[in-house]
């Protein structure tokens, strides 16, 4: 029975898919001149625990020196990029080429024109030492040096340790010129704010423009409130950002409500410290990090699971191109998530989105803002209009309704056959509208959505599949007419379960992340309410309801009225119709509310 085999899969409806990436595969090649990681910290002052050593001191043009990059008491390695400078000029290109010994750990890279001229690591495992081949070329210096940076963890590296230097056979090598220790700029460290309520929403929307999710909350009252907030002060303005979160809080200024080109500041929790830094971001990948010249006046906290900092950053910044203008009107966007040593990961919810665009420098407002995109929304309310109402009542009038109205036709056709129609295409289309939405906000495929997108293609697939069938099937006195039945039953009960699963995964999605457990919970009674009405329905049809029927032996009365009893029979399956469409309209208002609101 569908009907049963509907409650099975919605009591096993339970799933949870998480998904991880990483930055640490060792492409580097956009620090291959100034062989500084791109973390936004400081290289490290200690002395290195890692030494490079070569088998020989000599060479001659296209011979080959072993290089070794080794621990020397210290803790092991995880990333690392060599390189072999010529000696008279340190700070220029590469020098020659590598070849690997280990290519699971260790990989080429071009640096400048020459392939294969530095080599890297191939992940963050850890590692206590590393051999690679430098060929010398043709046209070689006199003596060259080999240099390294080695990181140890994401926010404790070296840049540029001096190795050995080699010179060509017959050759005094020249004592080389200093490396230039080129570093990203850091944050300074300032002690943490002993106030514990550093922030407030007092003189939002007077005095200074704020950002606030729960909408209303104050971040002095409420720790679990993420909060951003700006004063234009001159030729600087002052910005706050507080939130609870693992490793970091964010915020970006964006000229649109998709991530790419954006100006970004981030608040980093480093041990017992927070890191302020600026940085920008080209598209949904890691940001990159730059000067920090710009910002002044750094202030952090760290407690109770709440991340805080201020700071002033400059109106303009014309040494810095990716340093948005704040007289410009931007969208904010305020996000947090994970971070390892410093290192940040995939912000945890979707950011929290300014609704409309703010000029940073202009009158101060109290903004509202939304952790999911407008398509998104539409996308999520289309599915659950197609399959929760349009879909169900059709099925509901097909199976129940189809000797009801006898009398009776709608544009030529019986009223079942034409109202079931009717809902089955609206069904499709808004299914594929879901699914168009769905796919153009994402740009193509989500790898990160779990089984949610596939369960979604085959659920638009079935529903394609459906009226398909359905101007194919032979007539109803063919013989073949009960494969078709059979046919059209069996898609339309599968794909009905296919998609109830589908939107219990999607509302647990980044991309429409509706509140829990309530959401859920309503969702849950959604369907078991139309689970319960096609009971009665049932049973009713198979006679288990003795509705206004008699329990006397007078059965020749009951048959001499039967037209009567049909007809009180066929109004108490009206009167299940009218309670069911009450209710599931109720239930879907709420979850169509509760979108509304995210």
């Amino acid at each position: 029975m569908p009907v049963i085999a509907e409650i099975i899969f919605v009591l096993i409806v339970a799933l949870s898919l998480k998904t991880a990436s990483s930055y640490s595969n060792g492409k580097v090649t956009n620090a291959c001149m100034k062989m500084v990681p791109d973390h936004g910290y400081h290289s490290s002052t200690e002395v290195p625990p890692y030494t490079i050593t070569v088998d020989k001191r000599t060479f001659s043009p296209g011979e080959q020196i072993r290089v070794n990059l080794s621990v020397t008491g210290g803790k092991p390695f995880k990333g690392f990029l060599i390189e072999a400078r010529d000696t008279g000029n340190l700070n220029g290109d590469a020098v020659g080429s590598f070849a690997l010994v280990d290519s699971t750990s260790s990989q080429l890279l071009k640096c400048g024109q020459t392939q294969g001229s530095a080599v890297s690591h191939t992940s963050d495992a850890k590692k206590t030492k590393m051999q690679v081949i430098w060929k010398a070329p043709k046209m070689s210096p006199l003596s060259v040096q080999f240099l390294a940076t080695v990181v140890q963890r994401y926010s404790v590296y070296w840049v540029k340790i001096p190795g050995p230097v080699v010179s060509q056979n017959g050759v005094t090598p020249d004592p080389p010129h200093p490396i230039s220790m080129i570093t990203t700029m850091s944050t300074v460290a300032i002690p943490p704010d002993p106030l514990p309520n550093m922030f407030s929403s007092e003189g939002c929307g007077s005095q200074k423009t704020c950002l606030r999710d729960p909408v209303g909350c104050d971040p002095g009252v409420d720790h679990l409130c993420f909060f951003l907030s700006f004063t234009w002060m001159g030729e600087t303005v002052l910005f706050e950002l507080s939130g609870p979160a693992e490793g970091y809080v964010s915020f970006g200024l964006s000229k649109d409500k998709w991530m790419g080109n954006d100006d970004v500041y981030l608040c980093v929790r480093v041990g017992d410290r927070v890191d302020i830094s600026a940085a920008y971001l080209r598209g949904r990948t890691h940001p990159e990090q730059v000067s920090q010249s710009s910002l002044a006046d750094l202030v952090w906290s760290s407690a109770n699971g709440v991340i805080r900092c201020r700071f002033r950053r400059s109106v303009h910044v014309p040494e810095d191109q990716r340093r948005f203008n704040l007289n410009g009107s931007y969208y904010l966007f305020v996000a947090h998530g994970r971070a390892d040593d410093g290192k940040i990961h995939r912000h945890a919810l979707q950011p929290l989105i300014s609704n409309n665009p703010i000029v940073i420098t202009g009158t101060p407002e109290d903004l509202s803002g939304s952790r999911s995109s407008v398509i998104m929304k539409f996308h999520g309310v289309f599915m659950l209009i197609a399959w929760m109402t349009t879909a169900s009542t059709g099925v509901i009038f097909a199976r129940y309704f189809r000797h009801d109205w006898p009398g009776s036709a709608l544009f030529g056709q019986t009223i079942w056959f034409q109202v079931h129609r009717t809902l089955m295409v609206l069904t499709v289309l808004l299914t594929c509208l879901g699914s168009i939405f769905a796919f153009t906000y994402r740009g193509g495929w989500s790898r990160r959505a779990g089984a949610h997108p596939y369960l979604g293609c085959a659920v638009m697939a079935l529903a394609i599949l459906q009226p398909v069938m359905a101007v194919f099937r032979p007539p109803p006195d063919s013989a073949r007419r009960w494969m078709f039945n059979w046919m059209h039953l069996s898609a339309g009960t599968i794909v009905q379960i296919i998609a109830v699963v589908a939107i219990f995964l999607g509302i647990h999605q980044q991309a429409l992340l509706l509140p829990q457990p309530g959401s859920t919970s309503v969702l849950a009674v959604f369907v078991v309410w139309g689970v319960a009405v096609e009971l009665v329905l049932e049973f009713h049809a198979k006679g288990l309801f003795k509705i206004w029927k008699n329990k006397s032996a007078d059965q020749e009365a009951i048959l001499s009225s039967q037209s009567g009893t049909s007809s009180k029979e066929s109004r108490f399956k009206k009167i299940i119709l009218g309670i069911f469409l009450c209710g599931n309209i109720a239930f879907l208002t709420v979850l169509l509310h509760i979108i509304s609101n995210v």
